[in-house]
């Protein structure tokens, strides 16, 4: 990908996370992954010659205002190629649009399997790449009581469903189910904690997005809950929605994901100072931020392979290509379009700062359908690495 870039024709590519909104926070950081992966690749002369150019809308977390910004970048900006969508919601909305004008989608974000679209690329976590591994820490460390709070749209539906054949496999019970409307503020949390405590848990299982995470680890801390003896565990708090609340409502609390900013891997440290130079010292660098950043890299090495940003040819150079990113080397499965990833799991400590629990290190393979729903069975493809 080397040549002078700065007088030829660009390559554009079409960039939809929201800078305003319900997840505003964690979008910025997927937006701040994409945009310090192009700095990358222009700086070591673009690809082809060419230098690539992000054409950026900020769709404000809306899915309506996702749609029409992605018939915008397809129809009037030209582009072929779409990096964006934190949501489940928002990526339901474009999909069609995508899907209609023969374009690609990189969705770097966690989401809830069940779905594929050769017009996708997810490079996120599968259930079976972070629900697995989650069910399986919490059952062995904290019991089998589970309560599950999530935001009200498709994701926290589906993580939730997924998360309860986990827990009744392993003879647990689901004691409480309860969603909550995106942006639904303080006062709704506080009511939630009252049928916490009321129910008496082990576990509670978050699918809270965006804002509101917030709101609810301050109601758990102001309910006088212990996370030592019962956890808020989630797919969906990483280090942008924690720099939102106290480090005294983070400290003890668990996600799952497969990278976090606290990774000690050289590989991963050089991401996280990469990143903050370009986007400030006090900018979080979360898993989603992560896959923004090498889902970039693989898609531009894909079309200098392949000459051409057209989706079917640049596909071909993409599947099954292995790319050396700061969770770990990934790769396209060319089956299903999603990632191979490295599930780890954290907790927050007094500082709120992910500290890993458990690094199984191994690479997973991708199940979005959960083919296989086993505790002890991840589908992993025999890529080992030391735990970090």
């Amino acid at each position: 990908m080397t040549g002078d870039s700065s007088t030829a024709r660009p390559w554009r590519i079409g960039v939809l996370f929201s800078a305003t909104g319900v997840t505003a926070a964690v979008e910025t950081s997927q937006l701040g992954g994409t945009l310090l992966a192009i700095d990358e690749i222009n700086a070591a002369g673009g690809v082809l010659g060419r230098p690539v150019e992000a054409v950026v809308y900020d769709p404000a977390s809306d899915p309506k205002s996702f749609r029409r910004f992605a018939e915008k970048l397809l129809v009037e900006d030209g582009v072929r190629l779409i990096f964006g969508c934190y949501m489940s919601s928002t990526r339901k909305a474009i999909l069609p649009v995508v899907e209609a004008y023969r374009g690609l989608l990189f969705y770097p974000t966690l989401y809830e399997g069940f779905e594929y679209s050769r017009h996708c690329v997810y490079t996120g976590a599968a259930p079976n790449q972070n629900s697995i591994q989650l069910a399986k820490y919490l059952l062995g460390t904290y019991g089998n009581r589970f309560f599950m709070i999530g935001s009200n749209y498709v994701f926290p539906y589906e993580s939730n469903r997924i998360m309860s054949d986990f827990v009744i496999q392993s003879q647990g019970k689901v004691l409480d189910e309860v969603y909550v409307p995106l942006g639904a503020g303080p006062d709704a949390f506080e009511r939630v904690m009252a049928r916490v405590r009321k129910a008496a848990p082990d576990v509670i299982f978050s699918t809270v997005v965006g804002s509101d995470t917030a709101s609810l680890y301050e109601a758990h801390r102001a309910a006088g809950l212990d996370a030592a003896t019962l956890p808020i565990a989630s797919l969906t708090t990483g280090e942008a929605e924690v720099a939102l609340m106290s480090p005294e409502a983070a400290a003890g609390h668990i996600t799952a994901a497969p990278f976090f900013e606290t990774l000690a891997t050289p590989a991963a440290r050089a991401f996280v100072a990469a990143f903050k130079r370009r986007n400030g010292e006090a900018a979080p660098v979360t898993a989603a931020a992560e896959a923004a950043y090498f889902q970039v890299h693989l898609a531009m090495r894909a079309l200098a392979r392949a000459g051409t940003d057209a989706p079917d040819q640049l596909l071909g150079q993409l599947h099954d290509r292995e790319f050396d990113a700061p969770q770990g080397r990934v790769r396209i499965d060319g089956q299903n379009n999603h990632t191979y990833l490295w599930p780890r799991v954290a907790r927050l400590d007094a500082r709120g700062r992910f500290q890993i629990v458990w690094n199984p290190g191994m690479r997973v393979k991708p199940d979005p359908y959960c083919v296989v729903q086993s505790l002890d069975d991840w589908s992993t493809d025999g890529l080992h690495a030391d735990p970090s």
